[in-house]
């Protein structure tokens, strides 16, 4: 039976043209589904849906979400992250019983949204902490090394918040529909960005937030290593946080467009 299926040009290239045709005829595609953005049931026989690709270094994973939640796209993740994700989605099956693998989970990115008075006036920032310490791959030390590794990428080390930091060039924070859902960075050789953060469900953001972000069509990410920040119930400690890890040299930061709405 067809399925209200929308499959994009990048999913269509890395999962080949029969393949393609056969989940949008529904051959290989589930009439039912736990989207993969708000983790709600679908039904791709009633409702728009969305194939997203997330695809790390050895393998790749098809699933499905709302069109409303996210469009059809391709994700790119490191194998570790995507293997967690499948784990993930697999101990949530009906029947499945806890793992018996006690083994210490990898860090993932913690995101939380607040206001920041810069300059005299508020701009919406996202603060970005790992849950844990961050080494360089292949590392074998035990050094938390998440600063850097920012820093790598651009960001810039954050001394003091007295002014905005700079624009870091080709990364972007996508909202759509009020909702906070990605952090995006450069593709690689020039393809299409590619989510460097990514909401497993998209995260509601303030009406004052959304209204900032949308009058100067720009946010603040802030990042610290793990344990620097914490998740800060107000706005006001959220902001003491920040000025404690800049005044020891644990924050880095940059501008980035707002893509969506």
């Amino acid at each position: 039976m067809p399925r209200m299926l929308d499959l994009s040009d990048d999913v269509r290239a890395e999962i080949g043209d029969q393949e393609a045709d056969r989940l949008l005829t529904g051959g290989d595609t589930p009439g039912s589904y736990d989207c993969t953005s708000c983790r709600t049931p679908g039904d791709s026989a009633q409702e728009a849906t969305s194939t997203v690709l997330f695809v790390g270094d050895e393998t790749a994973v098809l699933a499905f979400a709302h069109s409303a939640c996210l469009p059809s796209q391709v994700v790119r993740v490191t194998e570790e992250e995507l293997q967690g994700a499948v784990r993930s989605i697999t101990e949530n099956q009906p029947g499945a019983g806890a793992g018996a693998d006690s083994a210490p989970q990898p860090a993932v990115l913690g995101v939380t949204s607040g206001l920041v008075l810069l300059e005299d006036e508020l701009h919406p920032a996202l603060v970005v902490e790992p849950t844990g310490p961050v080494a360089r791959p292949g590392s074998t030390a035990g050094v938390d090394e998440f600063l850097p590794l920012v820093i790598d990428h651009g960001f810039r080390p954050v001394p003091a918040l007295t002014s905005v930091p700079p624009v870091l060039h080709g990364w972007s924070v996508l909202v759509a529909n009020g909702q906070l859902h990605s952090v995006l960075q450069p593709g690689t050789d020039g393809g299409a960005p590619v989510a460097w953060w990514q909401a497993h469900q998209p995260l509601q953001v303030t009406d004052s937030w959304r209204t900032a972000a949308a009058k100067l069509q720009q946010i603040l990410v802030f990042t610290a290593p793990a344990g620097s920040i914490g998740r800060q119930p107000r706005e006001d400690l959220m902001r003491q946080a920040l000025d404690r890890a800049a005044a020891n040299g644990l924050l880095a930061g940059a501008a980035m467009p707002l893509a969506g709405t």
